[in-house]
């Protein structure tokens, strides 16, 4: 059921990764990006819940990643002189999602929020029948931490994390969550 937006949290782990980039090898910058990619789809299933929700995001499009791009200081280097997207090459930052990239942000910097989002994961469709390890993002070890130092960092994240924060406690203080 994700498969309606795969092209959301595939771009919105595209820029979390881009924003905080890892500086190690290659190593490292998988053990990243398993990380910034469970933090963005657990936003994601959160944030649009239902098929419908989804084909509707899929239809209209998330927004872009402008205002993120904007308050991290990338703007100038997404976009060209004249202000354009960049291109072709930079087309994907079309379907960053602000919401999502936030969301993902405090669940990479708040153990207890990545918790709860997973397990309010349980109430919504795309989660349906799927067994879910997200223990990347919930249970980090020593070398993931290391691996995505950036990415983790709390007081980086801050200024992306704080924008719908608010609105993700909200969200799960909503969620029921199966006592299994």
């Amino acid at each position: 059921m994700s498969a309606d937006i795969s092209s959301v949290i595939a771009s919105t782990t595209q820029w979390l990764l881009r924003s905080y980039p890892v500086t190690g090898g290659a190593f490292d910058a998988a053990r990243a990006q398993a990380q910034a990619r469970q933090a963005a789809t657990v936003a994601a299933w959160l944030r649009y819940p239902t098929a419908a929700d989804a084909g509707l995001v899929a239809l209209v499009g998330p927004g872009g990643s402008g205002r993120l791009d904007w308050l991290t200081g990338a703007d100038a280097a997404a976009c060209g002189e004249d202000g354009d997207a960049g291109g072709a090459e930079e087309a994907w930052r079309s379907w960053v999602d602000e919401v999502v990239a936030s969301w993902a942000a405090c669940l990479l910097t708040a153990p207890d929020l990545a918790d709860a989002a997973v397990a309010a994961l349980t109430a919504c469709e795309h989660a349906a029948g799927l067994p879910l390890d997200f223990g990347r993002l919930t249970r980090p070890d020593d070398h993931d931490r290391r691996a995505a130092a950036l990415l983790r960092h709390p007081d980086l994240l801050a200024p992306v994390a704080d924008l719908h924060r608010a609105t993700l406690v909200r969200q799960l203080r909503r969620v029921p969550v199966d006592s299994d």
